[in-house]
């Protein structure tokens, strides 16, 4: 390792003698509003507590370029760039005064260059995605907030992200000094107290020995999320020239990530127990499982077994674009597209039940993704009506979760299969011992939840969802047709209270008189009470009695709805004749009625979410 120095500056004294550089791979600004007012009312507190205490703020780590005092910062840039905030804030808020003109040089300032010329340059200057050209123009600015931001977007300087969130410390910062210190004399009394007794210990030597450095103190993933320190822990294992190369391969797994609104850290859990063996994890709570928690993740990294698994210390880049290409098929799936990235019917379904509620599923689906296609709709289709049962009957995901990391491994076996006909077998194993063989076990917990089952059981589009495929499937089975096609038809029709949501008085009396033991506003709101209805026939069907709205139901052209009113009959032993077994249609609409609806629809389900197995000529 390099020599090392190390030097205690207070806050003064390190924007007069060093220019901070924070370099495009590293983390990008990220405090919120609750990070900077914590920051500050931290000095405040010891302020309080006397002129002559010092108030430490840890550690800084930076390693030295080219140039004299310019140093690039590998550790504590949030804070560093806070505090540079904090004197455009306290520079704007001292004009007319001396300590403008101090303050001043700390924040820009000139040196002679190497090539014996004079140049200007800020403090601290990020060079992360137009950071640098937005701190300029809020150094050149000088001005309030407001001012500065309508400057800002006046220019087009196009602000989102960690570029939004440097505005907002700075409007942050300038109300803090606005609200507690309107007296000038409290004002000064602040800058010197920050100036003089805000102090940090600043660890510099060169970029590589200060990767290190940051790796060991952050060890147990003090200060930054996990997929900061991944990124770090990288840059260690590159040689320096390689740096921009690895950044911008980075930015693969970063940008797209942020722009969806996707979670890094869920993505990283799923993508590492989606492609590693997770041998039994023990946490400091002594849990013992197949599993990798989010606060987990980095210490699963460091372990020395995991690395050689990984082999991120000796293929960096290798390693990299096995997660960009994760990233890729992850995001994909949460927009309905297949492992071939073209939009995928089984996988539309799949969103359509899980929607953004639940997403464990994508361990599966990423230790799948290299199935070829047809075997990967075929499982995707099983795994819907897996989960299914799991998602219905409202079972904890920590189930799942056990499970799911050992099929990954499982999955990731059968993939790495050369023979079809091998893959086949092996997956219809899978599929009859992890998803038929735990189904069944769960049938009768299914049974009782959709006995039980209404309209605020679970979110709206689940409820629109099982009426869809209920209403899709008899529309198959009534036209002959076995291949479904995409839902989005069903999913736009409107949910049909039968039994009127908002009904008369008269109605509701009615049915109060026939049903003496059923609650109407219960029954209205049951399952076997729903249909689905194109929105001109529903607004003709209105909140009327049954018999009124059963003309209506008749011109519905999805079957289901239309045989309350009445079944077809054509033919002896058709297509429809075959359906018309599983329905029932309705002269009265009684509470025993709804729940004999109910019990219908149940029945239709069991024939939807099933399992079956894959024909090894397909």
């Amino acid at each position: 390792m390099s020599r090392i120095e190390n030097h205690r500056y207070s806050v003064e004294e390190a924007f007069r003698e060093c220019f901070y550089i924070v370099p495009d791979y590293q983390r990008e600004y990220v405090w919120t509003e609750k990070e900077v007012l914590q920051l500050l009312d931290d000095i405040n507190e010891q302020i309080d507590g006397g002129a002559d205490r010092e108030y430490f703020i840890g550690t800084v780590i930076v390693a030295e370029t080219g140039t004299k005092n310019h140093f690039e910062v590998i550790d504590g840039q949030q804070r560093l760039t806070t505090l540079f905030l904090l004197l455009l804030a306290l520079r704007n808020r001292f004009r007319g005064e001396p300590q403008c003109q101090t303050i001043g040089g700390l924040i820009s300032t000139s040196y002679t260059a190497s090539d014996g010329n004079t140049k200007e340059s800020l403090k601290l200057e990020p060079r992360y995605e137009n950071a640098g050209q937005l701190m300029a123009k809020i150094v050149k600015m000088d001005s309030d907030p407001a001012s500065t931001r309508a400057s800002i977007q006046a220019e087009g300087i196009s602000c989102f992200g960690s570029l939004e969130k440097i505005i907002n410390a700075y409007d942050t910062l300038y109300r803090y000094l606005q609200n507690n210190f309107e007296d000038v004399a409290d004002l000064k009394r602040y800058w010197g107290y920050l100036a003089n007794n805000v102090v940090f210990i600043q660890i510099a030597t060169n970029v590589s020995s200060a990767l290190k450095i940051f790796e060991t103190i952050n060890e147990r993933g003090i200060g930054l999320n996990p997929m900061d320190l991944l990124k770090n822990l990288l840059f260690s294992h590159v040689e320096t020239k390689e740096f921009d190369r690895l950044k911008n391969d980075w930015k693969k797994i970063t940008n797209p990530l942020e722009k969806a609104k996707e979670r890094p850290l869920r993505f990283l859990r799923y993508f590492l127990m989606a492609n590693y063996k997770i041998d039994i994890f023990r946490s400091e709570k002594e849990r013992r499982d197949a599993v990798v928690r989010e606060n987990e993740i980095y210490d699963w990294f460091i372990k020395k077994e995991n690395a050689a698994l990984c082999e991120y210390p000796t293929r960096p880049f290798e390693f990299v674009r096995k997660i960009v290409l994760n990233v890729e098929l992850y995001l994909g799936f949460t927009n309905g597209l297949g492992n071939d990235r073209q939009p995928s019917l089984a996988m539309d379904n799949l969103q359509r039940l899980c929607g953004e509620a639940f997403s464990l599923h994508f361990v599966l689906l990423l230790a799948a993704s290299n199935l070829p296609k047809s075997l990967f709709d075929h499982f995707v289709a099983q795994l819907e009506s897996f989960l299914f049962y799991y998602i219905f009957t409202k079972t904890p995901t920590k189930e799942l979760e056990r499970n799911f990391s050992v099929w990954a491994d499982e999955l990731r076996a059968i993939s790495a299969s050369t023979k079809l006909s091998e893959q086949i077998g092996r997956l219809n194993t899978f599929i009859e011992e992890r998803f038929s063989k735990n189904m069944t076990a769960k049938e009768v917990e299914l049974f009782d939840a959709l006995k039980r089952y209404n309209l605020n059981s679970m979110q709206q589009y689940r409820t629109r969802y099982l009426l869809a495929k209920l209403t899709q499937h008899v529309d198959l089975a009534y036209r002959g047709l076995r291949t479904p096609g995409s839902l989005g038809e069903y999913m736009g029709l409107e949910i049909e209270h039968i039994l009127p949501n908002n009904p008369a008085q008269d109605l509701r009396d009615d049915f109060a008189k026939r049903n003496l033991e059923a609650s109407y506003d219960e029954y209205k709101v049951k399952l076997g009470n729903l249909t689905l209805l194109e929105k001109p026939i529903n607004i003709v069907a209105g909140n009327s009695f049954f018999e009124l709205k059963k003309a209506a139901y008749l011109n519905c052209k999805y079957y289901l709805t239309s045989s309350i009113a009445g079944l077809a009959t054509v033919g002896k032993d058709s297509s429809i004749t075959r359906i018309n077994e599983k329905l029932s249609s309705f002269d009265d609409w009684t509470g025993a009625d709804i729940d004999k609806r109910q019990n219908m629809l149940i029945t239709l389900a069991s024939d939807i979410w099933k399992v079956k197995m894959m024909e090894a000529s397909e």
